[in-house]
C-alpha cells in the first residue's frame, strides 16, 4: 500500500517562474532586417549556429585550463592558432587569457602580437615567481612581464627569439614554475610550442595540457607531422593518449592555390585520429605581421569560432 502523500506533495504546483532562456530575435540577413520593421522573426540556422558556438565559448570552467598547440614541423600555423584561439576566447569570454610562448628556439609568438611598454620575456619572470607565488601578489603585478593585447584583451607571455637557443634554455622545472603563476592568475592559458617533441620542455607542457590542439596547413609534410606527434602521444601514456584522442586539428588552407581535393585528404586522414577536425579559409591577414582576429575576413573569423568552441566543448 503506497504511503500517504504529504501537505507538500498535495500542493505541488507548477512554478511561475520561467526555467527556459528565452531565445532572440535574428539580427543578421533579412531577418534581422524583418525585425527592424516590427515583425518578429527567429534567427536562422546559420545565426543560431555561431549564437551556439559564442556561447561555448563565452562559459568559465572550475580551475584553469591548458590548451597545447603543438606540430613537430615549423610553419605549420601553431602561432596563428595560439593567436587567434586566444583572442576568440577573451573576446566572448572575458579576461583570464594567457598565450604563451614555449618554445626552446625563436618563437615568433612575441613577433606577431603587440609589444607592451616593455621588453620583458618570461626569463625575466622567472626570478620573480617566487614572489608572483606569495600571498601579497596581485594580478596588476603580471603587467610588468606579459605584453596585454588591447584589442582583444588577452595576455602574452613571449620567448626572447632574439638570443640564441642554447641562451633561451628552460628547464621542465622552469615550466612548472611559468605554469604555477599562470595557473594562479589566469583561466585559460594557451601554448605556443616548439618543433622538438623529445625536449623535456615540450613533454613538460603536454603534462599540463588539458587539450591538445595540433595546427596543420595543407601541406603534406605539415601534416604528416601533426599525425606522427599524436601517434606518438598514443604510445607514450595512457594520459596523453587520451589527449591524443580527445584532440582539436586545426586545417589551415595557407596556400591560396591549394585545391579542395588537398584540404579534403589532409582532413579525412585526421579523423579517425582526433576528436574534431576544422577548416579555416585562406586570409591574406594570416600570413605575415601583426595578426589580429577583427582583421581577418569575416568567414575567417566564423571559423575560427568554430574552431575554438569545438576546443571548448571538450574541456
Amino acid at each position: 500500500m503506497p504511503a500517504p502523500q504529504t501537505r507538500r506533495e498535495v500542493r505541488e504546483r507548477q512554478s511561475f517562474l520561467r526555467q527556459e532562456r528565452p531565445e532572440e530575435p535574428a539580427y543578421q540577413g533579412l531577418r534581422g532586417v524583418m525585425n527592424k520593421l516590427g515583425f518578429k522573426m527567429s534567427p536562422s540556422l546559420e545565426e543560431q549556429s555561431a549564437r551556439n558556438d559564442e556561447l561555448a565559448v563565452s562559459q568559465h570552467w572550475p580551475g584553469p585550463r591548458v590548451i597545447a598547440v603543438v606540430n613537430g614541423k615549423g610553419g605549420a600555423g601553431k602561432t596563428p592558432a595560439t593567436i587567434l584561439l586566444s583572442a576568440v576566447f577573451a573576446r566572448y569570454g572575458g579576461a583570464g587569457v594567457l598565450a604563451w610562448d614555449n618554445n626552446q628556439t625563436r618563437g615568433t609568438l612575441g613577433w606577431r602580437t603587440e609589444t607592451g611598454p616593455h621588453d620583458h620575456t618570461l626569463l625575466e619572470m622567472l626570478p620573480e615567481v617566487p614572489r608572483l607565488l606569495g600571498t601579497s601578489a596581485q594580478s596588476a603585478d603580471l603587467a610588468h612581464f606579459v605584453h596585454h593585447q588591447p584589442r582583444e584583451k588577452y595576455d602574452v607571455l613571449r620567448s626572447k627569439p632574439i638570443r640564441l637557443a642554447h641562451e633561451n634554455r628552460v628547464s621542465p622545472e622552469d615550466v612548472d614554475a611559468i605554469y604555477a603563476v599562470a595557473a594562479k592568475f589566469y583561466r585559460l592559458i594557451f601554448i605556443d610550442s616548439g618543433n622538438d617533441e623529445s625536449d623535456p620542455m615540450w613533454l613538460r607542457m603536454i603534462d599540463h595540457a588539458d587539450q591538445i590542439v595540433v595546427a596543420t596547413t595543407t601541406r603534406a609534410d605539415h601534416a604528416e607531422a601533426g599525425a606522427l606527434l599524436l601517434e606518438a602521444l598514443e604510445d607514450r601514456d595512457e594520459r596523453s593518449a587520451q589527449l591524443a584522442r580527445r584532440s582539436v586539428v586545426v586545417v589551415s588552407q595557407a596556400d591560396p592555390k591549394a585545391s579542395a581535393a588537398e584540404l579534403n585528404r589532409v582532413v579525412t586522414g585526421y579523423q579517425p585520429m582526433a576528436r574534431d577536425v576544422i577548416t579555416i579559409p585562406f586570409d591574406r591577414e594570416m600570413v605575415d605581421g601583426h595578426l589580429r582576429f577583427g582583421m581577418l575576413a569575416k568567414p575567417t573569423q566564423r571559423a575560427w569560432l568554430s574552431a575554438a568552441a569545438t576546443v571548448a566543448r571538450g574541456l
